[in-house]
């Protein structure tokens, strides 16, 4: 795998897309791909993605007539 080329990063996002530092810095990759038009901003889904999907919103039956 190669390494990020974060010089070229920071200049693409800080100069070319205008964000500040911390804006920059708070992007996740798909984020900054994304901003920079690569990709559609999503990730494939893998186990840990659908386990914590599966965790906030769990299949239980409701009690009641709902």
């Amino acid at each position: 795998m190669s390494a990020f080329d974060w010089p070229a990063l920071m200049r693409a996002g800080m100069r070319g897309l205008g964000l500040s530092p911390a804006a920059f810095w708070a992007l996740t990759p798909a984020e900054l791909a994304f901003l920079l038009g690569h990709g559609d901003g999503r990730l494939p889904m893998d186990r840990a993605g659908l386990d914590a999907l599966a965790a906030r919103f769990p299949d239980v039956k409701e009690n009641g007539d709902g």
